[in-house]
C-alpha cells in the first residue's frame, strides 16, 4: 500500500494542517498573493488560507501602528 499524498483530503494529520497554516501565515505576513496557495486538497487549502488571512491581518495591523506612530 502506498502512503497517502497531500492531494487526498481523507488523509491529513494535525501536523500537516499546522504546516499548511504556518506556510499560509508566513505568505500573508510577507505580502504574497493568495493565488500562491499550493494545496489542491480542500482541507489543507483551507488551513493555508486561514493562515494567510491571519498573516495579512497581522501585516495590516503592524502597518497601521507604524503609520499612527509617524503621523
Amino acid at each position: 500500500m502506498t502512503p497517502p499524498t497531500l492531494v487526498d483530503d481523507r488523509h491529513w494529520s494535525l501536523e500537516t494542517l499546522n504546516k499548511a497554516y504556518q506556510q499560509g501565515y508566513m505568505a500573508g505576513l510577507t505580502g504574497q498573493p493568495i493565488d500562491l496557495q499550493p494545496y489542491p486538497a480542500d482541507v489543507l487549502a483551507a488551513a493555508w488560507e486561514a493562515g494567510w488571512d491571519d498573516g495579512q491581518a497581522q501585516q495590516q495591523g503592524a502597518l497601521a501602528e507604524r503609520l499612527q506612530a509617524t503621523g
